[in-house]
């Protein structure tokens, strides 16, 4: 028996990058993991993967199933919470990881220089994670449990790439912690996950491209971690019995592995850079008390 067995997840954005290592490494603890995306046919992106071909990879280590969405459309997001509460009449964990990020992101430039299409950041990056949230709370609070992820990063207090996607992190911050403060009642957690470097499809390409951000700190592949390490972590909180003590919280990635012994997939162990980057500002909600 997986330790996610007949736990039911949704990771969004996930034909590619962090949210495939995620639903790889939550459908290898036994969650059945819906995996969204735009992407549906191979070569309709200029990175490789495709929503079929995760929750292909996801069905080789348990289960997945593959929704093709787009997180800025308000109706295909309803359809597919629709779609699971159909098929599995419960949801346990919602990861947005659904993030718009643009070609320019890590080319200098101001704010005042890069096109405004830079806050499609915001649209489909925080409201897209309150819309998403909005539907599984409708699912998990009459269940009276789960667990919402919002997947972001020290640039939640620390400048990084540009002004509109420290804006849109920083955000997600608060957004799950006032989050779980309406939901705490109902027995339901929301925290935010900060990620440093993840070697991804993307970054990979980036850092081909322009050696030099390997001497950065943010961009050092040294202290860079796999996409599925971040799913490994939280499989052990959504596992966790205690989860509800984290409610709240904005937590470094690298130590809630820690807490959890927990390596990437070939056993190293991932830095934090608190020390370097930044310290989170939210610290988990009082815990609730019976009266």
């Amino acid at each position: 028996m997986k330790p996610l067995d007949g736990k039911v997840a949704i990771v969004t954005g996930a034909s590619r990058g962090i949210g495939k290592g995620m639903a790889l490494a939550l459908a290898e603890q036994g969650a059945t993991v819906y995996v969204t995306g735009r992407t549906v046919n191979a070569g309709d992106h200029e990175l490789p993967g495709t929503v079929g071909e995760t929750a292909a990879q996801c069905d080789a280590r348990g289960r997945g199933i593959a929704v093709q969405v787009d997180h800025g459309d308000d109706a295909q997001v309803a359809a597919l919470f629709d779609q699971v509460q159909r098929e599995q009449g419960r949801l346990d964990l919602l990861v947005n990881n659904a993030f718009a990020i643009p070609e320019d992101l890590t080319v200098p430039g101001s704010f005042w220089e890069k096109p405004l299409s830079n806050w499609d950041m915001v649209d489909v990056g925080v409201r897209s994670n309150f819309v998403a949230a909005r539907h599984a709370a409708q699912m998990m609070v009459p269940q009276g449990s789960g667990l919402i992820v919002a997947i972001s990063g020290y640039v939640g207090v620390t400048y990084t790439y540009g002004v509109v996607f420290g804006t849109a992190k920083s955000a997600v911050d608060r957004m799950a912690r006032d989050m779980a403060i309406e939901l705490q009642p109902h027995g339901v957690a929301s925290l935010s996950l900060w990620q440093g470097l993840t070697m991804t499809e993307r970054a990979q390409r980036n850092i081909a491209a322009n050696p030099a951000m390997k001497a950065l700190t943010v961009t050092n592949p040294l202290v860079g971690c796999s996409p599925e390490f971040p799913g490994r972590v939280i499989a052990a909180l959504l596992a966790d019995p205690a989860i509800m003590a984290r409610s709240g919280g904005t937590f470094i990635t690298a130590e809630l592995a820690r807490d959890y012994g927990i390596t990437d997939v070939d056993g190293k162990t991932i830095p934090s850079l608190r020390a370097e980057r930044g310290a989170p500002i939210w610290q988990p909600i009082a815990p609730r008390t019976e009266a």
